[in-house]
C-alpha cells in the first residue's frame, strides 16, 4: 500500500507541474479546473495519510505557511543592479555608438537581444542541485528581502528544473507581476468584499509580494517572467543572451514571446514601435523594452558603470498623458517650510493610476505654465511616477475668462496656510518659507517624522498617522516631547494595542544616547545632510561647541560654505530650536564626544573613492572606518583624488583612476592602510 501510494503521488505531481506549467507559462489549460482541483485534493490527502511523502517541490507547498514577523536579508551573490533608461531614439543612437566604440568596432552593427520591459518587481530565484532554495528581491541591489514563502505559492516558478544534472547553482533573474485580468478579478472580489481596490497590477504585485502571511498572497494570482541569469556554477552558458532565454525556456521558467534579436540602432527603433503598437493588446503592462548586447563576451569587454550595465538599457515609452480639469489651487508646506502649490483636479486615470493631485512645483512654475482654476489641462505622470501638470489647453479656458476673468492668476499666500505666520521668500530662492519653523503644525510633523527616521534617530514605529494624532491631540509639539510620552498616552491612540504601545514606548528609550552626529542630524537644519552632520559633530565634538560657533567657524568645517554656515547659525539662533536641543539634552538624545580636528586625524587631507562591491565590507562599513580616521570619502574621481577602492565590478571609477594615475586599492590593501596609520 505504502509503494502504491508513493507511485501515484510522483504521478499526481507530474499530472499537476504539467497542468500549471500550461496554463501559468504555455497560457494553454490543459485540464479544467475542477479536474485540478480533484488531482490537488487526492495529493493533498495522499500526504496527509503519509507525510512521508510530502517534498519540498510539492504542489501542496504553494498554499502559503503561517505568518512571518518579518523579512530576513538576503545579500545577493552576484548584484541585481539597475539599468539606465533613454526615451528618445538620440539617447538609443548615443548608446549603440557607445556600445560600439566600447567594443573597438565603431564601423560594426551590433547584435542586441531585444525584450519587452516588464512593470512588476524584480527578483531573484535561487536553486541549487535542481530544487528551489530560496528567492528575493532586489532591494539595494546588493541586500533583498527573503519571500521565499511567497513564492513558492507563485505557480509559473518551477520548484524543481528539468532534467538528471541540473546546475549546482542558479540564481534566475526576473520580475513578478500580475496579469491583467488576475488584477482585474483581484479588484472585482475587493469592491465586492467593500474593501479598497489596487491602483494598478504592479502595486497588487507588490503589496501581494510582501505579505508577511504567504496564504494571502497563495489568493492572489502573480505570474513570473525570467529575463536573465545571475550566478550559475555547474553548467555551460550559451554565448549569447538570447541563448540563455532558450535554455530558460526550455527548463520551463516562463519567458516574453515579444522577445526577439535586432542589428543596431534602426532595428532596436523598429522594435520598440512593434511593440509598442501591440502594447495594449499584452496580457500584462510593460512600460518600455530593454536592448541587451547579445554576445556576453561583448558583455564582459564593455563591463558596468556606476550601478548600471554598459551593455544593456531601457528605452522608455513616453509618459501617458489625459486631459482634466483644475477644481483648486491648495499650498502645502513641508517639512523645511517650503510652500508648494498643489493642483487638486477633477480625476483622471493616467499611466494605471486615477490622479486627483498634482504638484505645480512654486510659484514661478505656475505662473510661467499660467495654470488657473477652472482651466483643462495636460496631466503627466513624469517617468510614469509622480504626477505634474504639463500645461494648459488655452483654447478651452472660457472666453468669458479671458475678457472678464473669474479666476484670477495665482498668487502665493503671505501668510502661511497652517499657521498664519508670515511667508519669507529669499533672494535668489525659488520657494517662499514659513517663518514660523517647528511653531507651525504641518512643519512639526514632518520634523518629528524625520528626527524619527531611520537614518536620525532610528524610532522604529513612529509613522505619519501615528504622528498625526501625537501631534493633533497636544501630546507632541516638538522632537523633544517624544521623550516624555507615557505608555498610556500612546495606548489611548488608535489603532494602537497595549504591545504597540509598548514597542513604540521602547523604541524611542533605544535612541537615548545616540551619536552626536546623528542627533544633528535628526534635527532637520536646512542644508545639513548626514554627511554634514558627521563633519560637524566631528569637528565640534560636543553640542556646546556648536551652538556657541559663529559662521567663521561652521566654514572651516569640511564642506560647509556660507549659505550651510548661514542656515545652520539661523536654526541655532532661533530660541524656539535652542530650548528643543536643551529639552533632548536632558533628555539623553545624544552622547558628545570630543573635538577631533580634521588636521589632527591620520587620514585628513586624503581623499578616497569607493567603487564596486568589496568582498567582506559593505560600502557603508568602509566610508566610515575611513572617515573616522579623518579622510573624506567623495563620489567622484578626480585629480584630488588620493585613493580609489575598488571591489567587484567597479564601473567607469576605475578606468577614470588609471587614466589619472590614481592609486588603485582592493580591500586587504584598504584594511593594511587603515591598520597601518592607526599603528603609526
Amino acid at each position: 500500500m505504502r509503494r502504491e501510494a508513493e507511485q501515484r503521488a510522483r504521478e499526481l505531481r507530474a499530472l499537476i507541474d504539467e497542468a500549471n506549467y500550461r496554463y501559468y507559462v504555455l497560457d494553454a489549460p490543459s485540464i479544467p479546473d475542477s479536474e485540478y482541483d480533484r488531482l490537488l485534493r487526492e495529493l493533498q490527502e495522499l500526504e496527509t495519510r503519509y507525510p512521508e511523502l510530502r517534498t519540498p517541490d510539492s504542489p501542496t507547498q504553494r498554499v502559503g505557511a503561517p505568518p512571518l514577523q518579518d523579512f530576513a536579508q538576503v545579500a545577493h551573490a552576484l548584484p541585481m543592479l539597475s539599468l539606465n533608461n533613454a526615451f528618445s531614439e538620440a539617447e538609443v543612437a548615443a548608446f549603440d555608438r557607445r556600445v560600439r566604440e566600447g567594443l573597438g568596432r565603431p564601423d560594426e552593427e551590433v547584435e542586441y537581444a531585444v525584450e519587452p520591459k516588464f512593470d512588476g518587481l524584480a527578483i531573484t530565484l535561487r536553486y541549487e542541485d535542481g530544487l528551489f532554495a530560496r528567492g528575493a528581491t532586489r532591494g539595494d541591489g546588493y541586500t533583498g528581502e527573503d519571500v521565499s514563502a511567497n513564492l513558492r505559492t507563485v505557480r509559473a516558478i518551477p520548484m524543481r528544473l528539468l532534467g538528471d544534472r541540473p546546475p549546482r547553482v542558479l540564481e534566475v533573474r526576473g520580475e513578478v507581476l500580475m496579469l491583467r485580468r488576475d488584477f482585474e478579478r483581484l479588484n472585482a472580489q475587493a469592491r465586492d468584499r467593500g474593501e479598497k481596490t489596487f491602483a494598478n497590477p504592479r502595486n497588487a504585485a507588490a503589496g501581494s509580494l510582501r505579505q508577511l502571511d504567504s496564504r494571502v498572497t497563495a489568493r492572489r494570482r502573480l505570474s513570473f517572467f525570467a529575463y536573465g541569469v545571475g550566478q550559475v556554477e555547474g553548467a555551460d552558458l550559451p554565448a549569447t543572451h538570447g541563448g540563455i532565454m532558450a535554455w530558460l525556456a526550455d527548463l520551463r521558467f516562463p519567458v516574453a514571446a515579444q522577445r526577439d534579436t535586432a542589428r543596431g540602432v534602426r532595428g532596436l527603433i523598429a522594435f520598440f514601435e512593434k511593440l509598442g503598437a501591440g502594447r495594449a493588446a499584452l496580457p500584462y503592462d510593460i512600460d518600455g523594452a530593454v536592448y541587451k548586447v547579445n554576445r556576453l563576451a561583448d558583455q564582459e569587454v564593455l563591463g558596468y558603470v556606476a550601478r548600471a550595465p554598459r551593455f544593456a538599457i531601457a528605452h522608455k515609452y513616453p509618459a501617458q498623458e489625459e486631459l482634466t480639469t483644475v477644481e483648486a489651487i491648495d499650498v502645502q508646506v513641508g517639512r523645511t517650510g517650503a510652500l508648494t502649490p498643489v493642483a487638486r483636479l477633477k480625476p483622471v486615470f493616467v499611466g494605471g493610476v486615477t490622479v486627483t493631485n498634482a504638484t505645480l512645483h512654486n510659484e514661478d512654475e505656475v505662473r510661467r505654465k499660467d495654470v488657473r482654476v477652472g482651466d483643462t489641462v495636460i496631466v503627466r505622470r513624469a517617468g510614469d511616477v509622480i504626477p505634474e501638470v504639463v500645461g494648459v489647453v488655452l483654447e478651452r479656458r472660457p472666453l468669458r475668462d479671458l475678457l472678464t476673468p473669474l479666476h484670477e492668476p495665482f498668487r502665493m499666500r503671505d501668510t502661511c496656510p497652517e499657521c498664519g505666520a508670515p511667508v519669507l521668500r529669499l533672494e535668489g530662492e525659488a520657494a517662499a518659507r514659513c517663518t514660523n519653523g517647528l511653531a507651525c503644525p504641518a512643519q512639526r510633523k514632518q520634523a518629528i517624522l524625520h528626527f524619527a527616521s531611520r537614518r536620525a534617530m532610528d524610532i522604529e514605529g513612529l509613522g505619519d498617522k501615528l504622528v498625526d494624532q501625537l501631534v493633533d491631540r497636544g501630546l507632541v509639539a516638538t522632537p523633544a516631547d517624544l521623550y516624555s510620552l507615557t505608555r498610556e498616552q500612546v495606548a489611548g491612540l488608535e489603532r494602537m494595542a497595549d504591545k504597540s504601545a509598548d514597542n513604540l514606548i521602547q523604541a524611542i528609550q533605544d535612541s537615548r544616547g545616540r551619536p552626536l552626529a546623528r542627533c544633528i542630524h535628526a534635527l532637520g537644519i536646512r542644508h545639513v545632510g548626514e554627511q554634514t552632520a558627521k563633519d560637524l559633530a566631528r569637528h565640534f565634538g560636543r553640542m556646546a561647541d556648536l551652538l556657541a560657533a559663529d559662521e567663521t567657524a561652521l566654514q572651516s568645517v569640511a564642506d560647509v560654505g556660507p549659505v550651510v554656515a548661514a542656515s545652520i547659525r539661523a536654526f541655532l539662533e532661533e530660541r524656539h530650536n535652542q530650548a528643543v536641543i536643551l529639552a533632548l539634552q536632558h533628555a539623553g538624545a545624544w552622547v558628545d564626544g570630543e573635538p577631533a580636528p580634521r588636521e589632527a586625524l591620520p587620514l585628513a587631507g586624503k581623499t578616497f573613492v569607493l567603487t564596486g562591491t568589496l568582498p567582506d565590507l559593505s560600502r557603508e562599513a568602509a566610508k566610515s572606518r575611513i572617515e573616522a580616521l579623518g579622510g573624506k570619502v567623495a563620489g567622484s574621481v578626480s585629480k584630488k583624488t588620493d585613493y580609489v577602492v575598488a571591489g567587484a565590478e567597479p564601473g567607469s571609477k576605475l578606468m577614470k583612476a588609471e587614466e589619472l594615475g590614481v592609486k588603485v586599492l582592493d580591500q586587504d590593501e584598504l584594511l593594511e592602510l587603515l591598520k597601518g596609520v592607526v599603528e603609526s
